[in-house]
C-alpha cells in the first residue's frame, strides 16, 4: 500500500503538477470535508486522501482564526481554534499558542462534544521556605518553553471519537513603541495545515495613523529583531485597508498558500507595525469613564550627549558565533556615536581588561579605529567575573563624571554584555546586585543583555530593573549581531532626561510611574490614572524635562468632556468588543499591575514583597488578568451539586501564571448556596458610614455617641484591632470626592474598600469593595457583589444579598455587616461606597482598639455641667430629658469632652440615631489621634500605636 501510495504521488508529479501543491490540494479538499461532515453537508474525497485520513493518527485542525482590536495601542486579542477527531476512538488534541510575554491571559474556554469548561483563575498560594529553596537550586531559565519575547500557553484533552473541541483564547497587551513604531505580532504557529486559517485586526486610533506596513511572516530565528530585509511585501492573500484613524488587516491563506509558506504548519509571526499622529507637544491625553492615559513621545528634538561605557564578556563560553556575532555589531554601533558623545570599552574573563585607563574618550576617526582593534583581537577565554566587570564599569564613569566638567544634561549609562552565570570572584546574585547598586548610586543607568541558555535572566532583568535601565535575551542560534544593533538603535538616541509628568493631586489618584530618568528617541512614555474630579471640564497637565539645550516645560489643559471622541460604540468592525470599551481602565490596570510586579521583584523587604503580591494579585483577579500569582483552573459550565469536572483536562501555562472569571454561569464550588431573597440582617447601631460618619452605641447607658474623621483619600483606617488576642483585625480605605456646593469641607471621602482580616483558628482574610468580594481561607475565592451566595468554612461565613449587604460571621461569635451603597444617578459629591456596621463584637477581647474597636468594652459616662461648674452625673433616666446644650459633657477615661447633641441617619438613611457628638476629628474622644490609626497598606494588623505587622 506505501508503495501503491508512492507510485500515485509519482504519477501525478510526472503529469506536471508539483508535488507540495498537489498534496495540498487534496489535504484542502479532505480538511474541508471533514469540516462540512460536522455540519451534515456530504462532499466528494479523493482516495488519497482517505488513505491519509486513516494514517493519521491526532486530531485534525479544521479553523485557526485569530481576531484582534487594537484601541489606542491597547490590544485586545481572541484566538479560535477547532479541532476534529474523526476516528474510531478517543484521540488527545493539544492547543498551543506562543503568546507574547508581556500580555495577560484574560480568558481560557473549551469546548469538547457537549461540554464546555471555563478557565476560573484563583490565587498562587506562597510556596513555603523548603520549597523556594528546592526551587533556587536549579537557577532559573528564560526559556521554559518559550523563545525570545514570548511565552506557550497550552491545553491538552481528549476528544472523543467522531467528535470535536474547540479552544478559545483570549489575551490582552499594550504596544510598546519601538524604533519609532508600534508593533502587534500573531504567532501563526498550528503544526498542521488548517482548513480555515484567518487573521483579522482592526486598528483604531483617534490621533489618526500615519504609516501601516505588514511585513513578510518572521520565523523564529529573525525574531525580535525588528527589520526586514530582502522582500518586504506582505503574506501572500493579505488585505489591508485604512482611513485616518482606522485599519483593517486580514490574512486568510488557503491550504495551497500555507503549503508554499510552510508544509509543517509553522507560517510563523505575522506583524503589524504602524505609528499614530502626533500634534501636542505635550503629548496625547486620552479619556473615559473616570480614567485617563497619557502618551508622550517628542520628537524633531536634538539628541542629548552621551556616556557610555561597554562592558563586553570575552570568557570562554563567548567562543565561536557568540563572539563573533558581538564584534560585528560593535563595530557597527561604534560607527553610528556621535562626536559630542564619549565611550571606552571593557573586556572581561577572569580578569578584567579596560581599553583606555580611568577614561572616556571622544569620538574620533582614530578612536574608533584603535576601539575596533581592540574589539578584534578580543579573545575568549577563562571563566566569569560579572561582579568586578560591573565595579570597573561603575568606576570608571563615577569617575570620568566627577572628575571632569560634563555637559550636565548628557546621558550617561553602561552597557553589559554576557553569555553566562557568574564563576570568578562574587557569584552570589543578591551580592552582585547590592554591589552594582551601591556603585551606580543612581547616577546612571544600566542596560544588560544575555546570549544563549546558560545566562542568569532574572539577575540580568532585576540589575536593569534596579539602575533604570531595560535587558534584552537573544538565543544562540538567533542573529545576535542584528539583535545587538537593534537594541542600541532603542537606546542610543536620547531625547530628554529627568523627565517628570504631572497632575493635580485633587483631581487625579493612583497614578502610574510619572517620573522617567531618560526619553530615547523612537519610544514612548505612557502615564495612566483615576480621575477623582469628574466634574471639572480639563485635566491640567505639566511634563518638564532636560534636553541638550534647555531645562523645558510643557503645560496643557485636556478638556475632560470627550465622550464622544473615546468612546468606540458604533465604530465599524468592533461592533463586538464588549469589554473593549473600558480599554483605558484596563490599560491603567496593565500598567499598574506590571509596575507592581517589577516593584516586587526589586525589593528585597519580605514584608513589602507579600504587600506588592497581594496587591497585584488582588488587581489581577478584580480585571481577569493572567499573573504570576494565579493559577487557572478549568470547571465545567452550569450549576451542580457534585464537584466540578476536572477529567482529560490539563492545562498547561509554561510560567505564565492563569486567570479568573466569576462564578456567574459557572460551577458553584462547594459550600456555596445561592439565595434569591435578601436576607434579614441584625446589626447594631455601632458603624463606620457615609462620609464616614462614626456611631458608637452604648446599650447599657442608653445613649450613642458621634464623630466624623476629615481624612485624606487614600488614607486606610483601623477600625477594628484585635489581631494579637482574638486574631480579627478590620480596615477601610477611602476614597476621595468633591464636597457639596456651598459645603464646609474640602472635600468628601468615602469607604471604598473594607479588609477583614483573622488569623485564628487559620490564616483568612476578605477584601471587599462595592463591586467584588475576594476571599482567602487557603483557596481564593472571588464573589460577585450583585449575585447572592452564602460561602462557609469552619471558622467563618460570608452571606451575600446581592447589590444590598454583605455578612461576616467569625466563629459565631464575631459579626460584621457591611452595606453596599451603589448611585444609579450619582451626584458629582457621590460614590459607589461601603458602610461598615458590628452586630455581635462578644468575640473581640477587652482591649481590641481601632476607631470603633476601642468603644466596646468601655463605658462612657455623660455629664452636664451646672451653673456652679460642678458636674453632675446623668442618670439612665434622665437623658432623654436633656435638652441641647454647649455644655454637655462626655467622660472617657478620664478625660473630659464637650459634645452636642445631633442626629444621625444610619442603614441606607432609613434609620435616624440620636447621638452626642464630638467635634475636632472626635479629639480627646478617641485615644491619641487622627493620624494614629493609619494603616500602612490593607493587610496592616498594627495592634497599638506605631506598630505595623502584617498578616
Amino acid at each position: 500500500m506505501i508503495l501503491w501510495l508512492w507510485l500515485c504521488w509519482g504519477f501525478s508529479t510526472s503529469a506536471g503538477q508539483p508535488d507540495s501543491e498537489l498534496m495540498a490540494r487534496y489535504l484542502e479538499e479532505e480538511l474541508m470535508a471533514d469540516y462540512s461532515i460536522m455540519e451534515q453537508v456530504a462532499r466528494r474525497v479523493p482516495r488519497q486522501a482517505k488513505f491519509l485520513q486513516r494514517l493519521e493518527t491526532r486530531p485534525r485542525m479544521s479553523e485557526f482564526t485569530v481576531k484582534s482590536t487594537i484601541i489606542s495601542r491597547y490590544a485586545f486579542t481572541t484566538v479560535s481554534c477547532t479541532m476534529v477527531n474523526s476516528g474510531s476512538e478517543a484521540r488527545e488534541a493539544v492547543f498551543e499558542m506562543q503568546i507574547p510575554a508581556a500580555a495577560f491571559i484574560s480568558n481560557f474556554t473549551m469546548s469538547i462534544g457537549n461540554k464546555t469548561y471555563y478557565g476560573e483563575v484563583t490565587g498562587k498560594e506562597k510556596k513555603h521556605n523548603s520549597d523556594d529553596k528546592a526551587r533556587h537550586k536549579k537557577p532559573p531559565s528564560p526559556r521554559d518553553g518559550r523563545e525570545n519575547g514570548y511565552e506557550t500557553f497550552k491545553a491538552s484533552v481528549f476528544i472523543p471519537r467522531k467528535m470535536q473541541a474547540k479552544f478559545l483564547l483570549h489575551y490582552e497587551e499594550l504596544l510598546q513603541r519601538r524604533l519609532g513604531k508600534y508593533e502587534y505580532t500573531v504567532s501563526i504557529r498550528p503544526q498542521q495545515l488548517v482548513g480555515r486559517l484567518r487573521v483579522e485586526v482592526n486598528i483604531l486610533e483617534n490621533s489618526g495613523i500615519v504609516s501601516l506596513e505588514v511585513p513578510p511572516l518572521r520565523n523564529s530565528k529573525h525574531k525580535g529583531n525588528g527589520k526586514v530585509e530582502g522582500d518586504v511585501s506582505p503574506p501572500p492573500s493579505t488585505v489591508v485597508g485604512h482611513t485616518k484613524t482606522l485599519a483593517k488587516v486580514t490574512f486568510n491563506p488557503s491550504v495551497v498558500e500555507q503549503t508554499r509558506i510552510a508544509r509543517n504548519g509553522i507560517l510563523g509571526d505575522f506583524i503589524i507595525r504602524y505609528d499614530v499622529n502626533r500634534e501636542l507637544s505635550v503629548g496625547d491625553v486620552q479619556i473615559l469613564n473616570g480614567y485617563f492615559v497619557h502618551y508622550f513621545a517628542p520628537t524633531d528634538l536634538p539628541p542629548l550627549p552621551k556616556n557610555v561605557v561597554f562592558v563586553l564578556d570575552s570568557s570562554a563560553s563567548m567562543v565561536g558565533t557568540k563572539l563573533k556575532q558581538t564584534k560585528e555589531a560593535l563595530f557597527t554601533i561604534l560607527q553610528d556615536l556621535r562626536p559630542e558623545d564619549h565611550f571606552n570599552i571593557i573586556g572581561f574573563s577572569n580578569r578584567i581588561k579596560v581599553w583606555q585607563q580611568d577614561r572616556l574618550v571622544p569620538v574620533t576617526p582614530n578612536n574608533i579605529r584603535d576601539a575596533k582593534k581592540y574589539i578584534h583581537n578580543m579573545s575568549p577565554t577563562g571563566g566569569t567575573n560579572i561582579n568586578g566587570a560591573l565595579q570597573t564599569g561603575a568606576k570608571l564613569l563615577n569617575d570620568y563624571i566627577a572628575q571632569n566638567d560634563i555637559d550636565a544634561r548628557s546621558v550617561s549609562l553602561i552597557i553589559f554584555l554576557t553569555d553566562g552565570r557568574p564563576t570568578v570572584g562574587e557569584t552570589q546574585s543578591s551580592k552582585i546586585l547590592s554591589n552594582t547598586k551601591d556603585a551606580i548610586r543612581d547616577k546612571f543607568c544600566l542596560f544588560t543583555i544575555g546570549i544563549g541558555n546558560d545566562v542568569d535572566h532574572r539577575l540580568l532583568e532585576r540589575m536593569a530593573l534596579e539602575n533604570c535601565g531595560m535587558t534584552r535575551h537573544f538565543q544562540e542560534d538567533e542573529d545576535a549581531a542584528s539583535h545587538l544593533k537593534g537594541f542600541y538603535d532603542e537606546i542610543g538616541t536620547p531625547l530628554l532626561s529627568d523627565i517628570r509628568v504631572d497632575y493635580p493631586e485633587d483631581n487625579v489618584e493612583q497614578v502610574t510611574q510619572n517620573f522617567f530618568p531618560n526619553y530615547f528617541n523612537g519610544s514612548e512614555i505612557i502615564i495612566a490614572g483615576k480621575l477623582i474630579n469628574r466634574t471639572s471640564d480639563s485635566l491640567h497637565v505639566e511634563v518638564t524635562a532636560s534636553n541638550s539645550k534647555k531645562y523645558i516645560l510643557l503645560k496643557t489643559d485636556v478638556a475632560i468632556d470627550l465622550p464622544s471622541r473615546n468612546d468606540i460604540r458604533g465604530v465599524p468592525g468592533l461592533e463586538d468588543g464588549k469589554g473593549d470599551k473600558n480599554y483605558i481602565e484596563r490599560a491603567w490596570s496593565y500598567l499598574t499591575i506590571k509596575e507592581l510586579l517589577n516593584s516586587r521583584l526589586k525589593s528585597d523587604d519580605n514584608q513589602e514583597k507579600d504587600y506588592l503580591m497581594e496587591k497585584a494579585k488582588s488587581m489581577a483577579l478584580t480585571y481577569n488578568f493572567v499573573t504570576p500569582f494565579t493559577v487557572l483552573k478549568m470547571r465545567e459550565a452550569g450549576l451542580h451539586s457534585e464537584p466540578p469536572q476536572e477529567e482529560f483536562i490539563s492545562p498547561s501555562t509554561d510560567g505564565i501564571g492563569e486567570k479568573l472569571q466569576s462564578l456567574q454561569g459557572h460551577k458553584a464550588p462547594p459550600g456555596i448556596r445561592r439565595q434569591q431573597d435578601k436576607q434579614r440582617i441584625k446589626i447594631s447601631k455601632t458603624s463606620a458610614d457615609g462620609d464616614p460618619h462614626f456611631v458608637i452605641d452604648f446599650p447599657s447607658s442608653k445613649f450613642s455617641i458621634c464623630f466624623n474623621i476629615d481624612g485624606e483619600p487614600g488614607d486606610i483606617l483601623r477600625l477594628v484591632s484585635d489581631h494579637k488576642e482574638s486574631g480579627v483585625t478590620v480596615n477601610g480605605q477611602l476614597i476621595g470626592a468633591p464636597a457639596p456646593p456651598n459645603g464646609h469641607k474640602k472635600h468628601r471621602t468615602y469607604f471604598s474598600t473594607i479588609t477583614i482580616l483573622s488569623n485564628k483558628p487559620e490564616r483568612s482574610y476578605l477584601e471587599i469593595t462595592p463591586k467584588r468580594i475576594i476571599l482567602d481561607d487557603g483557596e481564593r475565592l472571588l464573589l460577585s457583589c450583585d449575585r447572592s451566595a452564602i460561602v462557609r468554612s469552619s471558622s467563618l461565613e460570608v452571606s451575600i444579598s446581592a447589590n444590598s449587604n454583605i455578612t461576616v460571621t467569625i466563629r459565631d461569635t464575631i459579626s460584621f455587616v457591611i452595606l453596599i451603597h451603589h448611585y444609579k444617578k450619582p451626584a458629582p459629591y457621590q460614590r459607589d461606597h461601603l458602610g461598615f456596621y458590628i452586630s455581635n463584637s462578644k468575640g473581640l477581647s477587652s482591649v481590641s482598639h481601632g476607631l470603633l474597636g476601642q468603644f466596646l468594652n468601655h463605658e462612657v459616662k455623660l455629664l452636664q455641667e451646672s451653673l456652679n461648674t460642678s458636674h453632675q452625673q446623668v442618670g439612665q433616666n434622665q437623658t432623654e430629658a436633656l435638652q441641647p446644650n454647649p455644655t454637655n459633657t462626655l467622660k472617657v477615661k478620664g478625660r473630659l469632652i464637650p459634645v452636642v447633641w445631633k442626629q444621625r441617619r444610619i442603614y441606607n438613611g432609613q434609620q435616624e440615631v440620636d447621638c452626642w457628638f464630638a467635634k475636632n476629628n472626635a479629639d480627646k474622644l478617641i485615644d491619641g489621634s487622627y493620624k494614629d490609626y493609619l494603616a500602612s497598606h490593607p493587610f496592616d494588623t498594627g495592634n497599638s500605636f506605631g506598630t505595623i505587622n502584617s498578616l
